[in-house]
């Protein structure tokens, strides 16, 4: 197995330029308070650059419009983009979009794609992920939305909520019970539904621990809502009657290592606001640099980073040896280990900022709260966990148990020592 993570010249010179024009251009923003549609206004013009260097929806292959980078580049160039968190969006690979035009493009037919995939591939759209339910978040197979045929329609009743983007959506891919007979994991399929149907109710949208203060303007809410008889025509299903399990997982796998390389890019921009810090307070008569306990968090912090970097790198690399199917530990893996390590460093840079890193003087108070999500999104620490269990124990066969009759291992051990010291003597 070789696991070579280098990349071209003209790759780095792209790399660079990314750099260089987050630090100049869209970390700038950040300082402002703005609404969804003043943002968008602001980021325009960036769009329009990231067009001009052939950077735009770097996610895609070629053959549906996008650039057609690898796994490795990707993450290469997420790490940057997880630096500031609508970064995504200026370079139009942002959540659940990103996520929705990979499944339009793979899984839709002609007329799905130029109603929908082409117009979101532009920006002309927006679209949202409708999955999570209150009484089923990690176990998909407690969803209970439905969908019926009813002559050439679907009609969907069910509760939805933390649709990401939903109350600024053009459009929802909604996972819906359409087959209940079926096995279980036949049972459900995703269904394109517009947000202004008939019957698609948005209650509200949930303010979290990530964002806990727009009253209106939000620009990545995540949406309640009921569908109450929507009706749709039987032609927006995504793929096939019951492959909703198997669109979700070409969907969520790729994506979980996008979001794992954003966090290193965060992990980073926290890391150098502690060594910032550390070199230059001054408190009991030396720098905190020169405090055991505060080398402790930066060594600790350094080797975290580089774990997870390299972890991530690595399931990038085996996506694009193997696939995503063949990859499932190390996703699982790197999305709990990743998630753990982006909190923990930020943890550190407040503490080591005090009051300050507290306030929202500082973009850590931010930060430290949104990076508590990533324990839940795209499934929580403790699913991810047993799936890294269960197919790590699959390479592994019970021994034979020792019996009264059949001599253990040390047994047989010993009386091998004593023989040799018998032929010895």
């Amino acid at each position: 197995m070789s696991w070579d993570f280098s990349t071209e010249p003209e790759f780095d010179s792209k790399l660079k330029w990314m750099r260089d024009f987050l630090e100049d251009e869209i970390l700038p923003l950040e300082a402002l308070d703005l609404s969804w549609p003043q943002l968008k206004q602001a980021i325009a013009p960036l769009q329009e650059k990231v067009r001009s260097q052939g950077l735009w929806a770097m996610h895609l292959p070629a053959e549906l419009g996008g650039p057609g980078y690898g796994q490795i580049e990707l993450a290469l160039m997420n790490e940057i983009l997880g630096r500031c968190m609508f970064a995504p969006t200026v370079f139009g690979c942002q959540a659940p979009d990103s996520g929705n035009s990979e499944l339009l493009g793979l899984f839709g037919t002609e007329e799905q794609k130029a109603r929908w995939f082409h117009p979101l591939l532009s920006g002309e759209l927006i679209s949202s992920f409708s999955m999570t339910e209150p009484e089923a978040g990690a176990d998909p197979l407690l969803l209970r939305t439905s969908a019926a045929l009813n002559g050439d329609h679907w009609v969907i009743n069910g509760h939805k909520w933390f649709s990401s983007n939903a109350s600024i959506a053009d459009f929802l891919i909604v996972m819906a019970r359409t087959a209940p007979d079926a096995e279980p994991h036949r049972q459900y399929s995703m269904i394109i539904v517009p947000t202004d149907t008939p019957g698609v109710n948005l209650v509200r949208d949930i303010k979290n621990l990530g964002d806990p203060g727009h009253e209106t303007g939000d620009w990545n809410g995540h949406a309640e809502i009921i569908y109450d008889n929507v009706r749709v025509p039987a032609s927006n299903i995504l793929g096939g009657d019951g492959d909703g399990f198997l669109l979700a997982q070409k969907r969520l796998g790729p994506g979980r290592i996008h979001h794992c390389m954003r966090w290193i890019g965060q992990s980073q921009r926290a890391f150098d606001m502690l060594c910032e810090r550390a070199v230059t307070r001054q408190t009991h008569g030396s720098i905190l640099g020169e405090k055991q306990t505060v080398q402790n968090w930066i060594a600790d912090s350094y080797a975290e980073m580089q774990a997870a970097r390299l972890m991530t790198l690595h399931a990038a690399w085996k996506i694009d040896s193997v696939g995503s199917s063949g990859t499932r530990t190390e996703i699982a893996a790197i999305k709990y280990f990743g998630a753990k390590v982006l909190y923990n460093v930020i943890d550190r840079a407040i503490q080591a900022y005090g009051s300050l890193g507290y306030s929202s003087d500082m973009p850590l108070e931010s930060m430290y709260r949104h990076a508590r999500a990533a324990r839940i999104y795209d499934g929580p620490d403790e699913v991810h966990k047993v799936t890294v269990a269960r197919r790590v124990l699959r390479g592994y066969t019970p021994t034979n148990p020792p019996t009264e009759h059949m001599p253990t291992r040390r047994t047989a051990a010993l009386e091998r020592f004593a023989h040799l010291l018998e032929t010895a003597n």
